[in-house]
This record gives C-alpha cells, structure tokens and sequence, in this order.
C-alpha cells in the first residue's frame, strides 16, 4: 500500500500499518504526540497507551511524552504513579507549566480543589501567551464550580472571556454562575456590557433573553431573541426560546410560526411538536391541537407530557374513556411513572371504575407521591368499596406524612365508627374538630349511615358551633 507523504495523516496511517506488520518504525517526537493526541480525543485509550509506550521507547527524555503517560494513569486513578512521574518531571524542568497543569488535574480528581486552585495559578504566573491564560483561567473557575464558590468562579470565568471573546462554553458558565446566585439582573447588567463589544454574539443575545424570560420582561427577552435570529438565523435555541415567549404574550400564531422554523432547520424535536399543539389549543383549533400531540409522542414515546398533554385534552371535554385508553398505553409504556398512574387513578374514578382507581392510587403511593389528595382519595375509593380496614391502614400511613390534618382524622373517626370501634372513632372526630370544624361536612357526607348517632352528632353538632 502506498501513502503520500502529503497526506497530513501520514504519521498516523504510517503508525496504524505498523502495528499491523509489527515492523519497527522511526518518528520523532511531535508524530508521536499528534498520533497519541488524536487516539485520546477519540476515547482510544489502548492504542494511545501503545503509541506512548513505543514514543517513550524512541525517545525516553520527551517531556510532553511522559505528561501523556501522566493524563493515561489519570484517567484509570492511578494518582500515586502520575503524582510520581510529575516530581519527575518538576525536577528535569521546574518552569513548565503543562506540569502543574497535571498536577492540578490529579489534585482535582481527588477532590483536593482549593489545591487544584493554587497549583493552577502558579501555572498561570508562568505563562506566556494569552491562550494559554484563558484556559487556566477557565480551569480555575471550574475548581471553584467543584467547591461551589460560585463568586470566584464569575472571576476567572469573566477573567478568560476577556482574554478569549469566543469561548462560549465560558460565557454559559458564567450565566450559570449568575443564575445560581439568583442574580439575574447582574447578568443582564454583564451580558448587555459584553455585547456593546459584540454585537453579534448570538449566545450572548440568547442568554440575555433567557435572563429577560426569567424576570418576566418578555418584551426585551422576545427583542434579545430577535437580535440572536438576526445574528444567526439558523440558531434554532433562539427560535424555541422566541415562541416560548410569544406563548406568555398569548402571540400563539407567532409562536406557532417559530417552533415551525424550528423543524424546518432539523429533524423535528418532541418539545417543539408539542408546544405548537399547546397553541393550536389555546386557539380552540382542537384538530390541529391533537394532531401534534399525537406527533409529539410518535416522535419520542417516552416524554410523558405527550401522552398527558393528550390524556388532559379528552379529559377537559369530559370524553374519559379515551383519556383511559391514551393514559393506558402511558403506563404500558413506562409502568414506573408516577405522573400516570395519578391521571389513571383519577380517570378511573371519574368512570366509577373503583378498583381501577384504587389500584392507580396504590401504585402512585408505591411511586412516592405522597401528596394529601393523594392518600384521601384513594381513602375514599377504598370507604366506597367497602374496603373499612384497608382504608384506615391508608389514613393511619398518610398521618405519618401530613401530622395533625383534620380531613383525616374525620375520615379516621367515621371509619372507627363505622367498624364499631366508638373509642377510637370519638377519639378521632374529637381531635377533628380540635383542627379544624369547617371539615365536619366529611362525616355525613362519607357516612350518611353514621347521621343517626347520638353521639356523632353531639361530636359534629359542637365541630358545627365552633365553626359558626
């Protein structure tokens, strides 16, 4: 096989033939770490271990060579063996900065970060070039993400956008920043400052409208938006953004016009499908509604606002036997959502399917949603059923959760008196009004064969005075 020695892959092609034929070749140091960089930028560790074993073999006092062994002990924590390899090197040339670089690297995979921290700035005494300062200035903001002093992390983080305009990764760490600190209009102040230099900086224009989208100014965040589509008109986060704005200004036409532009530049996104849906609802054009609901969830079945975005739009137009149905193949789809077993469970009880809804409120209990509508609905289906015990279990296990709630203890109280237990249930309906009266109405109404005792109705005539 011939290879050009044009081909600027030669060395590695060069290299890959070798390993094959398992002849020795010669190359010199810089092949050695462009081939060994390439492998590791593409997750080929083996082959970067090999490349840096035969470069290490060719040329045994190579610095860079040996940091690359450094990197490889690094990303299988062998630190001991890298910190090592380090003292060396330190050693051979105290000034190179690539060294404490390593170093805080190791430091920092240890979660030593302050240590990271004070390794990095010495390397950035050392250095001369204003690239290499804006990525030690971006190491150390992220040593202090990791410690999460959010403050001096802004510093550096600003301290290397200064030096490098283009590091846009840079510039959403530091909204990040901002955003954690809740300081919202600090951003706007900062972001507006970094567009009077760049003006056409569309991350920089999006962020700015996301800041405005927060504190709820959606006449500036839709004009940031516009400012980001101007400076790149394929930028499809700031047409989602502009239409999710649009929405809040009740522009749905608008909106629905953005999240289009949005499929027409890609592959259609589920959020996008369903957004316009959302629209078409508040449009009342119920049609074109379901008919992206219905893309929404063709396009990604595991989005569950898809299939709840269709389940509550049969169930606003009380049509629950195909809210059932939609709701059905929700939780065949993803048995372990809690957000479809609470839909199943209440569609079910609006089609008196008791057991249904009693086993949709089990499983949401299961799931961990342990809301109070949660635990007294599922009480009430099981008091309808009949089911007295089961419902107390329910009630007592809810008490754990919500303490002293006087809608329990009213259904604990009739339940007691209900399965003549009258201690316990006077014990309950007592405490009841104790918390609250106004709930007294829950007796009668649950219990209407309970209206007849003389004592309950001493208990809720009193519940009925207090409230009064």
């Amino acid at each position: 096989m011939n290879y050009s020695q044009n081909d600027e892959n030669f060395p590695l092609t060069r290299f890959e033939s070798m390993l094959k034929t398992n002849d020795i070749l010669f190359f010199d140091s810089s092949e050695f770490e462009n081939i060994i960089h390439h492998y590791l930028e593409n997750g080929k560790i083996a082959l970067a271990k090999r490349a840096i074993k035969l470069g290490l073999e060719q040329h045994p006092s190579s610095v860079n060579l040996r940091l690359f062994d450094v990197e490889i002990l690094v990303i299988e924590n062998k630190f001991s063996e890298a910190d090592d390899i380090l003292d060396m090197l330190h050693n051979i040339e105290p000034t190179n900065e690539e060294i404490f670089i390593q170093k805080a690297n190791v430091l920092s995979k240890q979660d030593e970060h302050q240590k990271a921290i004070d390794t990095l700035l010495i390397a950035i005494d050392m250095s001369t070039t204003p690239s290499e300062d804006a990525d030690l200035f971006a190491l150390v903001g992220m040593e202090y993400l990791f410690l999460d002093q959010f403050e001096n992390a802004l510093i550096y983080f600003k301290k290397c956008l200064e030096t490098d305009t283009s590091d846009y990764s840079t510039l959403h760490n530091i909204v990040y920043c901002y955003d954690f600190l809740d300081k919202n209009e600090e951003a706007i102040s900062y972001l507006n400052t970094f567009l009077d230099t760049n003006p056409y900086c569309e991350v920089a224009w999006h962020q700015l409208g996301r800041q405005y989208f927060t504190i709820k100014d959606y006449a500036k965040a839709n004009a940031a938006f516009d400012f980001a589509i101007i400076s790149d008109d394929t930028f499809i986060g700031a047409y989602m953004e502009k239409g999710k704005v649009l929405e809040k200004l009740k522009l749905y036409e608008q909106a629905i016009e953005n999240y289009k532009v949005t499929l027409a530049l890609e592959e259609p996104t589920s959020f996008a499908l369903l957004r316009i849906g959302y629209c078409y609802e508040k449009l009342n054009q119920d049609d074109l509604a379901l008919q992206f609901f219905k893309k929404t969830v063709d396009e990604d079945a595991l989005l569950d606002q898809g299939w709840i975005a269709i389940t509550k739009f049969y169930m606003k137009r009380l049509d629950y036997a195909k809210a059932l149905h939609y709701i059905n193949k929700a939780v065949n789809i993803d048995g372990d959502n809690v957000l479809y077993w609470k839909l199943f469970a209440t569609i079910n009880k609006r089609l008196n399917f008791l057991e249904e809804a009693d086993m949709g409120y089990k499983r949401t209990l299961e799931l961990g949603n342990y809301e109070l509508d949660t635990w007294l609905d599922r009480s009430d289906i099981l008091i309808a059923l009949g089911e007295y015990q089961a419902s107390i279990h329910n009630l007592l296990q809810a008490s754990e959760f919500h303490l002293e709630n006087a809608e329990i203890s009213f259904r604990l109280g009739g339940l007691y008196f209900t399965i003549n237990k009258t201690e316990e249930g006077r014990f309950h309906l007592k405490n009841a009004i104790k918390l609250n009266p106004d709930y007294s109405f829950i007796v009668p109404e649950l219990f209407p064969n309970l209206n007849d005792r003389p004592m309950i109705r001493a208990i809720i005539s009193e519940g009925n005075r207090l409230s009064n």
